[in-house]
């Protein structure tokens, strides 16, 4: 596991591929894993920083088990995420958006496209080392209630976190809490995209099950009011975005001023199916839009992906980079060389249309 240390630069700069963003800098520092740290005791009060001690956190975008990857999870689910594993596993905790129903049963919803996986794709993300997963989503219950609810037990029989679903609303919204050098972390799955026609259907309510949804917006912001009381970082990863647009909407950029101002630390999304900026707004780190991760991918601008690196100490942001990948045969593959240079550059371009900062 990898974390930035200590530092005294001010303001945001760039240091060996990372934006440090509030006045740390220095020596890349090797911690074990958050499941062999030992046990500590909670201080009596906690401050902005929490424990003092740096966690890096990993998000991933969009993944499905549609072909051409459905064959490579039939074949050896251990090894579909192979390639970019070494990524994802130098993290303190990793995060994608699980795009799909993990179920052979239910009624297929009234919609285009619908995704289905088997329990296998559970088999496959823990092996890849992804920690946890939203399931709050325009696809997390393409096949209805029973598809759901087949997914929330995939997950618990593999031991794979998800978040942003729920047989009822308290379920659906509450947080992922993980401690992880002392710090304790709360995670927030929602959904800003649903179809019109499926939105009462598949909103969590008090006897419910269904999604987080974001158009319920006071409800989302109480979640993430609730979890900063207890939590030394608040991360939240929504669904959000038009597809292929790689610029955020008023829509996007409203509710991340109303997640920050409730208290998230870190704010991600994904559903536009291409990249979109990240950077600072306040305090607080907001990427709009993370791409396909595990997807089919049939043009570049779709077929381009990453791993968004993120170095928090309790509520500050020390730093973040972008690692650049390349979807082939639906699999994300880290870039090396002259490419990797030309979509890191390209990926910092895209910060010019949104309100963020460095």
């Amino acid at each position: 596991m990898v974390a930035l240390g200590s530092a005294a630069a001010l303001g945001a700069l760039a240091l060996g591929g990372w934006t440090v963003a509030s006045g740390r800098q220095g020596s890349v520092e090797t911690r074990p894993a958050a499941s062999q740290q030992r046990p500590t005791t909670e201080p009596a009060a906690r401050s902005r920083l929490g424990s003092g001690e740096a966690v890096t956190l990993a998000f991933g975008g969009d993944v499905h088990f549609e072909s051409p990857i459905r064959e490579q999870l039939t074949a050896s689910p251990s090894r579909v995420l192979a390639p970019i594993v070494p990524v994802l596993r130098r993290a303190d905790i990793a995060m994608v958006n699980l795009e799909t129903a993990v179920t052979d049963r239910g009624v297929a919803a009234p919609k285009e496209f619908v995704f289905r996986a088997p329990a296998s794709a559970f088999t496959a993300l823990d092996a890849g080392g992804v920690d946890v997963a939203t399931v709050a989503n325009n696809h997390g219950m393409d096949f209805g209630k029973t598809g759901l609810a087949d997914t929330l037990n995939a997950a618990k029989a593999r031991g794979v976190p998800v978040v942003g679903a729920g047989r009822n609303d308290r379920q659906a919204y509450a947080p992922h809490r993980v401690t992880v050098h002392g710090q304790r972390l709360a995670i927030i799955g929602a959904t800003q995209v649903l179809d019109d026609n499926l939105i009462p259907a598949w909103t969590a309510g008090p006897s419910k099950p269904g999604l987080a949804s974001a158009k319920n917006e006071p409800r989302l912001l109480r979640a993430v009011r609730e979890a900063r009381r207890t939590s030394d970082t608040v991360v939240v990863y929504v669904h959000w975005g038009v597809e292929l647009q790689s610029c955020p909407t008023g829509d996007q950029t409203s509710l991340a001023d109303r997640l920050v101002a409730a208290g998230a630390d870190v704010v991600v999304g994904s559903h536009a199916h291409v990249l979109l900026g990240a950077g600072m707004k306040q305090k607080a780190l907001v990427a709009y839009g993370l791409g396909n991760f595990v997807f089919y991918a049939f043009r570049e601008l779709t077929s381009q992906t990453g791993v968004l690196e993120v170095t928090v100490t309790g509520r500050r942001i020390d730093g973040y980079r972008w690692v650049p990948a390349r979807i082939s045969g639906g699999i994300p593959r880290p870039l090396s060389g002259s490419a990797r240079t030309h979509e890191l550059e390209s990926w910092k371009q895209l910060r010019s249309c949104t309100d963020l900062g460095r």
